[in-house]
């Protein structure tokens, strides 16, 4: 089995699939890693580093492509990668296709069998394949330090001979992965801070970091509701939200920053901090809001920008893990690794549909789209999976291709 590992084509994306450590574990057990040349300069993994763990270099995509059967990335391959992958191709990534389910069709077209990361069910055995969690984690962390960065104070308390200093108060909106990383962090950095999330349950877990939990009264409809069976947080009634937001607004007034991280798997991200509570805030205040990529929790987010509004530093960067790659790209390829195994058979990938995780988290297979989901935001219905080997190399290929050493 060859793997390839491009060098990712989004901006800004300074992650890669694999590391060097990863990539020497699977070739010891007798996979043929291949990696296209500077894919991981950004996150500090050097192709003599890739070299020295038995990888390939591939000096181009054209020739990566051609000569992989698996194909493992961070995020989408663009519109001219998806070109490159040929017929029975595993493509491997988090792709988001809820967000964009044209390109599932596209792959699967192709007959591309597309496996995505942030599909894989939230079920115990397969946790450590959660790069959706992996990646909330970096994220969580580095929103606390973007907001400690802008503000125009300290965040804990100081006791000086030039007077005390009072801490910072902070919201943290969403209490999932990242929104307890963001809590933790920020109680270490020494400030007050207070959670808010639709799920109840999250109470206890917000008071251990040290954080206290603002508690919106539910009926025991609203509680049964408030969380799908795999543990994500769920769409709420009007009624919920015009309570939320009226409670949430006395909240934030007292705020130095927000932090707000709610995410409806498939669905826009929902909109938690008006205009209104952003005018309310003190001038110098700063919100982190890490749904931007999805159109934000915050009324006035411009995603990929960082704007003032009422004096308030709103900031909306789209791709917080990018922004520490080296842990990032540790942690996401640790995941990718994982799943790799599970779905290892005889040193062959075998895509096992009676299986939970691999079934939850493939979307396209044997030219059909097989994900529910992403078959209903095509408006299609969904095709029933049937088995299909990996692609094999072309035949006319050679062994191995050139690599940066033979050219």
């Amino acid at each position: 089995m060859k793997i390839a590992v491009p060098r990712e084509t989004a901006d800004g994306e300074t992650r890669v699939a694999l590391t060097p450590q990863i990539a020497g574990q699977l070739i010891a057990e007798g996979v043929e890693v291949l990696v296209q040349a500077g894919a991981g300069e950004a996150s500090s993994n050097t192709d003599e580093a890739y070299r020295e763990a038995g990888a390939t270099i591939v000096p181009d995509a054209p020739a990566l492509y051609g000569h992989a059967n698996v194909v493992l990335r961070v995020g989408r391959p663009s519109d001219e990668e998806v070109e490159m992958l040929r017929d029975g191709t595993v493509l491997i990534g988090t792709l988001g296709l809820l967000a964009k389910p044209e390109l599932a069709q596209k792959l699967a077209e192709r007959g591309v069998t597309a496996i995505s990361m942030d599909a894989i069910p939230r079920i115990t055995r397969a946790q450590s394949m959660d790069t959706l969690s992996s990646q909330a984690t970096v994220g969580g962390y580095k929103a606390v330090l973007i907001a400690a960065e802008r503000l125009p104070k300290f965040m804990p308390l100081l006791t000086t001979a030039a007077g005390t200093v009072r801490p910072a108060r902070g919201i943290v909106m969403g209490a999932g992965v990242a929104g307890l990383m963001a809590i933790g962090t920020a109680r270490r950095l020494g400030a007050v801070v207070e959670a808010t999330d639709v799920r109840p349950v999250v109470k206890e877990q917000v008071q251990s970091l040290g954080g206290t939990f603002i508690e919106v009264e539910m009926t025991d409809e609203e509680k049964a509701k408030a969380e799908t069976a795999g543990g994500y947080a769920t769409e709420m009634s009007d009624d919920y939200k015009r309570r939320q937001a009226e409670l949430i607004a006395e909240r934030v007034k007292e705020a130095d920053f927000v932090i707000t991280t709610a995410l409806i798997p498939g669905r826009p991200a929902p909109r938690l901090v008006t205009d209104a509570m952003v005018k309310s805030m003190k001038p110098g205040s700063v919100i982190v809001d890490m749904a931007a990529e999805m159109g934000g929790n915050v009324e006035g987010t411009e995603p990929g920008k960082e704007v003032v509004r009422h004096g308030v530093r709103i900031i909306g960067l789209t791709n917080l893990p990018a922004t520490m790659p080296g842990s990032a790209t540790q942690m996401y390829a640790k995941n990718i690794q994982t799943l790799i195994k599970h779905l290892l058979t005889d040193g062959e990938l075998k895509v096992d549909f009676d299986d939970e995780i691999t079934r939850g988290a493939t979307i396209t297979h044997g030219g059909k789209v097989v994900h529910e989901a992403t078959a209903k935001a095509l408006g299609i219905e969904v095709a029933p999976p049937r088995p299909t080997a990996p692609a094999d190399p072309p035949a006319d290929a050679p062994a191995s291709p050139a690599t940066d050493k033979d050219s």
